[in-house]
């Protein structure tokens, strides 16, 4: 009987955890969902599947789990992965994530492919299905004999036109704290047209574009942190431009880069008596002294914000001015953000949310002098505040390749991402089965568009 571990039970946890109690049904295999909070995991198990109270710095703990499993899934925060990993190494259990590849984790290469195991990493949306369905166009294209001249990749997490009821157009749908905190740690490296492009974090949010989706209206998106290192991941050598970003609704990065500027997303330092401190003293701590102006009235001078500009019903309605009390006994900027945000952008019950993706590809065709422009595009709405379309499209991709892996239909070893068509090829089937597919359109390419 094969066994698999879970260790972590989040807000993405819940449709992987239901596709593999279906697995595990079919197969005779075993389930385990480890997690510090018990209640959370009860909430999204079936009866036959183990639940255990976990703390990942028992390390007695971990290494008596990992070693009674045949193949462990972490849905920890991804600066705990690593933790995990080395328990895998010792006890030779492969592991699979949605996290990005960390230089930690790139470390452990030599070792994991020594003993034969398989590290599968960045097996969730963005990265992951990201990966799959673009390198599914990009091998297309190349097979082809096409030429590729431009590839750009766009991904996010939203709220459904239907409960969209706040003037920011977003809501939380994965872990907020890594909202706040998004493009921090480096510039966004590009490279367009063959040239290096390099967007410091204090400009980030001011450098978008518009992007139109049919059925869908207008987003506008902004650069990841490095996709640069995707040239080599994608075989993009020699391809002009390469941009991967984020997807958000037009208006959302103006409105956010008050925060930026003010130092409302910095997690670097602690503030002072945070417990007392109300809404408004938070936003005054960031401005200048004046005797008389209002804290809202210094905050629109000193970021040049009209009296008729959107950005004000936006921070109106997280009631920044108020004197709510923050309530938080330590908290870093950062951390008394998410407070006042996570009071405002919860889901509710019914609420749904949407995952949006959108790639293009510019090429130019085989024997020919014209250019064909191919874009992609994936919508996903959820059904409400548990079975949300971000569980769906993270979960989903990480537990079809644990299936892969354990049917032996997956045969490869070493560090790896769903960049390879014996990974991307099954599961982007298995996933329009459940209703996540592409939408793909290709039309002429005109020298001035």
């Amino acid at each position: 009987m094969k066994k698999i571990l879970i260790i972590g039970a989040g807000m993405s946890a819940a449709q992987l955890i239901k596709y593999l109690e279906q697995q595990t049904s079919q197969y005779n295999w075993s389930l385990t969902v480890a997690d510090k909070n018990i209640s959370v995991i009860r909430k999204k198990v079936s009866p036959g599947t183990k639940v255990v109270k976990f703390d990942l710095f028992d390390v007695d703990k971990r290494e008596k789990l990992v070693e009674e499993s045949d193949v462990v899934v972490s849905l920890l925060p991804a600066r705990f992965h690593i933790e995990v990993a080395r328990t895998c190494l010792k006890f030779g259990r492969s592991l699979f994530t949605a996290s990005y590849e960390s230089d930690e984790m790139r470390e452990l290469a030599g070792e994991i492919e020594q003993k034969g195991l398989l590290f599968l990493n960045e097996t969730g949306l963005d990265p992951g299905i990201d990966h799959m369905s673009a390198m599914n166009i990009i091998d297309r294209i190349k097979e082809a004999g096409h030429k590729l001249l431009d590839f750009e990749s766009f991904t996010g997490g939203l709220i459904a036109p239907d409960s969209d009821d706040n003037p920011w157009h977003y809501k939380f749908t994965w872990n907020p704290r890594n909202v706040v905190v998004a493009g921090q740690g480096g510039p966004a490296k590009f490279i367009q047209e063959g040239k290096y492009k390099y967007i410091p974090y204090n400009r980030l949010f001011r450098r978008t574009e518009l992007i139109e989706i049919e059925g869908y209206g207008r987003f506008e998106g902004y650069a990841n942190r490095d996709s640069l290192k995707y040239i080599k991941q994608y075989h993009l050598e020699g391809v002009p431009t390469v941009y991967r970003g984020t997807l958000r609704r037009p208006g959302f990065c103006r409105a956010w880069n008050v925060f930026v500027q003010l130092g409302m997303t910095d997690d670097t330092y602690y503030m002072e008596n945070t417990e007392d401190m109300t809404y408004r003293e938070f936003v005054n701590s960031f401005l200048y002294y004046h005797p008389s102006d209002s804290v809202r009235t210094k905050l629109f001078h000193y970021m040049h914000i009209d009296q008729d500009s959107d950005i004000i019903e936006k921070l109106d309605c997280l009631d920044l001015f108020s004197d709510k009390k923050l309530g938080l006994k330590k908290a870093t900027p950062a951390q008394a953000l998410q407070h006042i945000l996570m009071k405002k952008w919860h889901l509710k019950p019914e609420d749904r949310d949407m995952i949006v993706m959108w790639h293009k590809f510019i090429y130019r065709e085989k024997g020919k002098r014209s250019k064909k422009e191919l874009t992609s595009s994936l919508v996903v709405e959820g059904r409400n505040e548990e079975d949300t379309a971000m569980s769906r499209t993270v979960g989903l991709p990480l537990a079809m390749a644990v299936k892969l892996y354990l049917t032996g239909k997956l045969n490869v070893t070493g560090l790896h991402i769903p960049n390879f068509k014996e990974i991307y090829e099954p599961i982007l089937a298995e996933l329009k089965e459940y209703g996540i597919g592409f939408n793909e359109k290709i039309r002429d390419k005109k020298n001035g568009d």
